[in-house]
């Protein structure tokens, strides 16, 4: 395996620095049993959803844009290769899930699977955790909505129907590349972007409302947006978003490391944009821009993004909408002899 630098833990008073070759990089899960909560509660405005779970922290895609790289940097470890090869299992999900969703304070809202990790990352095939919570979701008739890069998510097309047809889910591939060059360089271990794409289309013929997530564009690089959204369409997708590429603390270095040792010629160009699009940085800190860029380029962007979608018919209802009488139901209890 290709090493590929791990910046170091902020957090830490120390670091290692390998004189010579470094070791190879190898796969370590971790079991966590502690977990005490499995609904997070988000408050930016920079998203769409309030509520996410996350059945693994870390993500094997190893996509080096990701902008949940620093969150592995609270457990004592590196934004960089640790984050793709220290993935931490929460091997508790679907019975903390059950939990939470039998108390009163639970009113119905939409869950969004995953926001930090992918939910169908490889590990997935064995623990089943993100199949496990739907089917909880099903019993419960929970809205779901469900974000990923990977096609494993045909393996759970008769749970996502179930959810389909007693309450609401909604799926997004999320495909920023047609090219496969780009894509290799910056989200190495992800899925083909045409695998995504028949991915999309085994979910629409199943009846299941999908989209595509043209997400992160990353400026000069993201070059075909009228490509995927007229290759989703004919995937049968029925939404489509865009955000903007976010390059939080030790991210940047690790994202612009890889880019030049990737895609040496195109480098500087897409960091020139980058910073052409956050006011000369690389990143912004600030809620309601991080997802969003600044400027002409960022503009063209969007109106080129709005475009194409009012051509091919994207987004003629609200992504994720739910109706005013929640479909969000707890079981009914079993009746005690007292």
């Amino acid at each position: 395996m290709q090493y590929v630098a791990n910046p170091p833990n902020p957090w830490l008073t120390h670091s290692v620095e390998w004189i010579g070759e470094p070791p190879e990089t190898k796969l370590e899960v971790f079991e966590e049993t502690e977990t005490r909560r499995i609904i997070t509660h988000n408050d930016s405005p920079d998203v769409g959803f309030d509520y996410t779970v996350n059945c693994y922290r870390g993500c094997i895609h190893g996509c080096t844009y990701c902008f949940s790289r620093p969150t592995h940097e609270y457990l004592g470890y590196g934004a960089g290769t640790d984050f793709d090869r220290k993935i931490v299992v929460k091997v508790r999900a679907p019975e903390l899930l059950r939990e939470e969703l039998l108390k009163p304070s639970w009113k119905g809202d939409e869950i969004v699977f995953s926001f930090t990790s992918d939910p169908y990352i490889p590990l997935e095939a064995n623990y089943k955790l993100t199949r496990r919570c739907l089917e909880v979701c099903a019993e419960f008739r929970q809205p779901v909505g469900v974000i990923t890069k990977s096609a494993m998510i045909r393996r759970d097309i008769d749970v996502l129907q179930e959810l389909s047809r007693n309450a609401h889910v909604g799926v997004f591939l999320t495909i920023p590349f047609i090219d496969v060059e780009s894509a290799r360089a910056v989200e190495p271990y992800a899925p083909l972007p045409e695998a995504r794409f028949h991915a999309m289309e085994a979910l629409a013929a199943a009846g299941i409302t999908v989209g595509i997530g043209i997400a992160p564009v990353i400026p000069g690089l993201t070059t075909d947006i009228p490509v995927l959204l007229k290759r989703a369409k004919e995937a049968g997708a029925q939404h489509a978003f865009i955000n903007m590429l976010r390059l939080p603390g030790s991210v940047a270095p690790y994202f612009e490391e890889r880019l030049r040792e990737k895609l040496p010629t195109k480098a500087d160009r897409v960091m020139n944009r980058i910073r052409e699009a956050r006011d000369g940085k690389l990143n912004s800190s600030t809620f309601g821009e991080r997802m969003r860029g600044k400027g002409e380029y960022w503009a063209a962007t969007e109106r080129l993004f709005k475009i194409h979608c009012q051509r091919l018919g994207f987004n003629k209802k609200r992504t994720h909408e739910t109706s005013e009488t929640s479909t969000f139901q707890r079981p009914s209890a079993q009746p005690t002899l007292f």
